[in-house]
């Protein structure tokens, strides 16, 4: 069954076009050393919790928003591999510097799920 990827971050509103362009190449990249999907997704009805929420999860503040990602994969073997390959190719060097990024990376969540159900 398929391994994924997935992310969730806050996106300041005024920077929505730089990120597309980030995550149109970054995608371009990830899918070129074999990831089977890439997904990028932004917030249209995510309302804040009382005890739990997108928002809540990255300390959404005024004028951002919520991104929500996913990166698919044959299994976590290929995950690694393809993100090695990633994480090695020269287009990713200044994303890697995570300077002059359009969201604040440290109130970004991931991590890697195994799939268990694919309808």
């Amino acid at each position: 069954m398929a391994y994924v990827d997935g992310f969730v971050l806050p996106l300041p509103t005024s920077n929505l076009e730089s990120y597309r362009a980030m995550a149109a190449t970054c995608g371009a990249i990830w899918r070129e050393h074999g990831a089977l999907q890439y997904r990028e997704c932004i917030a249209d009805d995510v309302k804040p919790g009382k005890l739990t929420s997108f928002p809540q999860s990255v300390n959404l503040q005024p004028g951002e928003t919520v991104v929500f990602s996913w990166i698919v994969y044959a299994s976590r073997a290929h995950r690694d591999e393809v993100n090695d390959k990633v994480m090695k190719d020269p287009r990713m060097a200044d994303f890697m510097k995570g300077t002059d990024m359009p969201f604040d990376g440290k109130r970004m969540i991931y991590g890697g799920f195994d799939m268990f159900l694919d309808l």
